[in-house]
């Protein structure tokens, strides 16, 4: 037998201790990106928020340190110091080298919790150069620290190894949690945590846990920055935040909460509803603190029991006749904003990063408390009630029209009245993995990016301008437009409902605009027409943006042409010193100005561009822009544009 193909218990690898994480982090973090990284922030956040809202101590700090370290601070408890009767190791160094150890297991110590049950630290620690931990408890202050080091035992570096015992260093009256931990270059492709990412999660989580107070601090420049996020209303506040640049049609929002369980599993809801004028429905779901932006079972049983409790008492009230076409779920969920917030003992979420809720328990646990509650406020607000019916069955009428015109445009399309030909310079390849859908602002730059191509793989379509700002229209006239139309045929998903994945024509679309305001805008408008109507396009990683140079940087040397193309300010000083001296500038003020060899080198090919994704990173940060920078509301829109005026 040949020895290369032997396959005997020498042929098995054991990984030990924290290794597993190590090798395969996207299991237990999502990504190694951007994502990942603030990830472990939420992780050791949501051990120090699991203390708070289990009413020990009040307040949690996050620090950015300038050597891109994090610091993490709660007046809570403090992890226990004691040594483990069985395991012979501090509680400490359990939690943060075990992946299975925490408070969490047996709710005899918190009633809910976020985090990954008893992992989160330990995950952090395993993909951290190295983690200090310092608790303040029982009159003492003990520290730890860990690091990737060498195992002698093990005879290899391990994640997560302990380099010191936990030592008491001093005496204090106070308790709680310190950890500081710098992430491992090695595992992430980016260890710059983003301030307005965090920003924004810490504002959630005050709304959501109100009478916690939450610091942000970011020592990283030479002006220190601090926030502090408090909020005594809760839901109340949140959702006055979430509409700030939306018309609410009534001004008290609707807000229940209550307690269902079954078989042991309890739950704990409270749930926030403001009706606006705009036509798109919005909701945030949470999960033990949680955000779940890919919804689930919570999610799923609250639409359900709403929309029962509205269509029976629409036939009570005599709102809904029988002639009339019965409005669904959509329809009675127009306009509306919504916050779900649950605490849920032992919840299992939908993969690693807990985005999605899969206890069906909770599905009818919502439907029934959402259904008997929405019931109750019905029968108190009768007037507000019927308008919303009366919305919903106008908003099904109004779907069955929009049906009648997608069917007709099909019919002409399936009779090869496509409105494609000649809009659109159409790829030869038909793989859609293969393929890309690029749209470009301006005939000018729509005529280079037609002869710049590779025809093989890469489709045109040059945008006339401004397309409509879909935030502000009807249903039927977004439908309506021939720039959309020609857009939605050439893709072939179908929008909102109808929306089909397996359609989908290309794998890439790019958006292509100037690098001033007004391409900014164009490029703006078009994410808001697919986050609207095509969503899936971007949680599904397949709109992109395409970054054109703005500077050329250039010279002739000994007869030949020395080139180099400047992204932002800051590269044009970097290309400068490459081209070096005797360079010339060209400031590029559009696509237009270039010809298609230089479109397709600095923007087009796949070799040497520069393409941004758009992530739905967080769903209400997403929502709140769109609505910001669309929506009708002026002032929150000039308040932005201030602050972000060189964007």
């Amino acid at each position: 037998m040949n020895n290369e193909n032997t396959y005997d218990v020498t042929s098995l690898t054991s990984l030990e201790k924290l290794e597993p994480v190590r090798v395969r982090p996207g299991m237990y973090i999502g990504s190694t990106g951007s994502k990942g990284l603030h990830h472990c922030i939420w992780e050791i956040l949501d051990n120090a928020i699991d203390e708070l809202t289990n009413g020990f101590g009040d307040t949690a700090y996050v620090i950015l340190n300038e050597d891109k370290s994090v610091t993490i601070i709660d007046n809570g408890r403090g992890i226990p110091t004691g040594i483990h009767p069985i395991k012979k190791k501090s509680g400490v160094e359990m939690v943060y080298t075990e992946l299975h150890t925490g408070g969490k297991f047996d709710n005899k110590n918190y009633k809910t919790s976020g985090g990954l049950h008893g992992v989160g630290a330990a995950v952090v620690n395993a993909l951290s150069e190295w983690v200090e931990v310092e608790v303040r408890q029982g009159g003492a202050v003990y520290k730890q620290r860990f690091e990737y080091a060498y195992d002698k035992a093990l005879k290899r570096k391990m994640p997560g190894t302990p380099v010191t015992k936990l030592e008491k260093v001093g005496n204090t009256n106070e308790t709680g949690t310190k950890v500081t931990f710098k992430p491992d270059k090695e595992i992430f492709s980016t260890i710059d945590f983003k301030f307005e990412t965090i920003d924004e999660r810490l504002k959630e989580l005050a709304f959501q846990n109100k009478g916690i107070t939450l610091v942000f601090i970011d020592k990283r420049k030479e002006e220190e920055i601090r926030k502090e996020y408090h909020s005594e209303n809760g839901l109340l506040d949140f959702i006055e935040y979430l509409n700030e640049s939306k018309t609410p049609i009534h001004k008290e929002p609707i807000l229940f909460e209550g307690e269902r369980e079954i078989a042991g599993l309890k739950l704990y809801a409270e749930v926030c509803i403001q009706f606006t004028d705009s036509t798109t429905e919005y909701i945030a779901s949470y999960v033990n603190n949680i955000p779940t932006t890919e919804a689930g079972t919570h999610e799923s049983g609250f639409k359900a029991g709403m929309t029962r409790a509205f269509k029976e008492w629409a036939k009570k009230l005599g709102i809904l006749k029988e002639k009339d076409k019965e409005f669904e779920g959509d329809d009675i969920r127009e306009g509306m904003t919504a916050i779900i917030k649950i605490k849920l003992t032992n919840p299992i979420f939908e993969g690693q990063t807990k985005t999605k809720l899969g206890n069906s328990e909770a599905y009818t646990m919502m439907n029934d408390l959402s259904y008997t509650k929405l019931c109750e406020w019905i029968e108190d607000n009768k007037d507000l009630a019927s308008m919303i019916m009366k919305n919903a069955v106008d908003a099904a009428a109004r779907r069955d029209r929009i049906k009648k015109i997608n069917d007709a445009e099909k019919k002409k399309i399936g009779k090869g009245a496509a409105p494609l030909a000649g809009k659109i310079a159409v790829c030869t390849i038909k793989d859609p993995e293969l393929c890309e859908f690029i749209i470009v602002e301006g005939d000018s730059a729509g005529g280079s990016a037609k002869q710049a191509r590779d025809r093989r793989f890469q489709s045109v379509m040059p945008s006339k301008g401004k397309i409509m700002n879909t935030e502000k229209q009807k249903l039927e006239n977004v439908l309506g437009s021939e720039e959309l139309k020609i857009f939605n045929a050439a893709i072939g998903t179908g929008v909102l409902e109808n929306y089909k994945e397996e359609d989908l024509r290309y794998h890439k679309i790019i958006i292509m605009s100037d690098a001033d305001v007004d391409g900014y805008h164009i490029r703006t408008l078009w994410m808001t027409y697919i986050y609207r109507y095509m969503r899936h396009i971007i949680s599904n990683n397949h709109l992109y943006i395409a970054l054109p140079p703005l500077y050329k940087v250039y010279k002739n040397a000994k007869g030949k042409e020395i080139v180099k193309y400047a992204y932002s300010d800051d590269d044009l000083a970097e290309a400068k010193k490459e081209v070096g001296k005797g360079s010339l500038i060209q400031r590029y003020k559009g696509l237009g100005e270039m010809n298609p060899d230089q479109l397709w080198e600095t923007t087009l090919n796949p070799e040497t561009r520069t393409l941004q994704q758009v992530t739905i990173e967080d769903a209400a940060k997403a929502e709140k822009m769109v609505s910001l920078l669309m929506g009708d509301v002026v002032e929150p829109r000039k308040n932005y544009m201030y602050k972000y005026a060189e964007f």
